[in-house]
């Protein structure tokens, strides 16, 4: 049961960067905390936090499991959650995981609010946040397929390097003073370069980052038939995830109507107004919880052909936001009455 005053909410990897993230939000959105508990690493365990002013201590797993919260907002690695999050949800804590160890598990929904907040049912402990860069790219798909039936995409990502974490941002910042970095994160500098390598490659050329687009899009829109391959670039920018897409589709449109599909869809920005140089970027998203989706125009060698170029913040819709969302969704549904 909840308090008047609102939750237990729990944050696993709350020194990370969308740990950090996470707090924002949780502030910023008004969340109903009753009490934060603020999880990290062994290292971490006695540092703090701050949260609503306030200077908060960071405890160990066992500590925050003790404490019965309502909810854990994990976010601190596909092992840490793979070990941690199935001990929580026994003890019937809920479990929101920003990790890629249960995107693809069968009995766990993989959710996008805005898009199919009704795979989440009762019984489920284990909740799973998308791949940022699926999060933002389904947002944009969900009000045209449910029009046009999408039959293939293609997509190609240009991919903030706040992505990869903070030693990233070390690495970029280093470079860019001539330094050497103290911590090689990527296997070639990333200042004035653009790598076309996210995560680890597996089959077929593709890497992990690529493979998750395949999947992840099937499971969240729930249709099998939906074929999005993508190549994911690592670019030097900070503040959000751009990706240019091109969608075939089964049906016919037009494009005031994909216009007012777009902007009618919640959490959706149409920013498309080229000839006054008005179009989506990763400055324009730094820091906002919206999508963020211009350049659209047909294609010109396919009348059901599609292009866009879509832009969100990763650390917030991408990671911390939605999950946030997942769990005002859970509590306006009455989990916790």
């Amino acid at each position: 049961m909840r308090t008047d005053r609102g939750l237990k909410v729990c944050v696993v990897g709350a020194t990370g960067l969308v740990g950090g993230t996470m707090l924002q939000v949780l502030e910023e959105h008004a969340f109903p905390v009753s009490k934060l508990l603020p999880v990290g690493s062994d290292q971490s365990v006695g540092k703090s936090v701050h949260f609503r002013g306030e200077a908060i201590e960071v405890i160990s797993m066992e500590d925050a499991i003790a404490a019965k919260p309502h909810v854990a907002l994990f976010s601190a690695g596909g092992s840490v959650s793979e070990d941690w999050a199935p001990r929580f949800a026994a003890t019937g804590i809920t479990v929101i995981d920003n990790s890629s160890a249960w995107r693809m598990d069968p009995d766990c929904p993989l959710v996008v609010p805005e898009v199919n907040a009704h795979h989440i049912e009762p019984q489920h402990r284990i909740i799973a946040n998308p791949n940022c860069t699926t999060m933002q790219l389904v947002m944009a798909l969900k009000p045209l397929h449910d029009l046009y039936q999408i039959k293939r995409g293609i997509v190609s990502t240009y991919q903030s390097i706040t992505g990869t974490g903070k030693a990233a941002m070390v690495q970029l910042d280093e470079e860019r003073n001539g330094l050497t970095p103290s911590a090689q994160v990527y296997p070639h500098p990333i200042d004035l370069n653009c790598i076309p390598h996210c995560d680890v490659f597996v089959e077929e050329g593709y890497t992990k980052e690529e493979m998750k687009v395949w999947n992840e899009t099937k499971k969240i829109l729930g249709d099998d038939s939906v074929a999005v391959t993508c190549t994911a670039v690592r670019v030097p920018v900070q503040g959000g995830h751009s990706e240019s897409v091109y969608l075939e589709f089964e049906r016919n449109f037009e494009l005031r109507d994909v216009h007012a599909a777009l902007s009618d869809f919640p959490g959706i920005v149409v920013v498309d107004d080229p000839q006054s140089n008005a179009y989506p970027m990763p400055r324009m998203a730094q820091g906002k919880d919206s999508v963020f989706v211009g350049r659209i125009r047909r294609d010109l060698g396919h009348p059901k052909g599609l292009h866009l170029w879509i832009v969100a913040d990763n650390l917030r819709k991408g990671a911390a936001t939605n999950t946030v969302q997942i769990a005002r969704h859970l509590l306006d549904s009455g989990r916790w009455a």
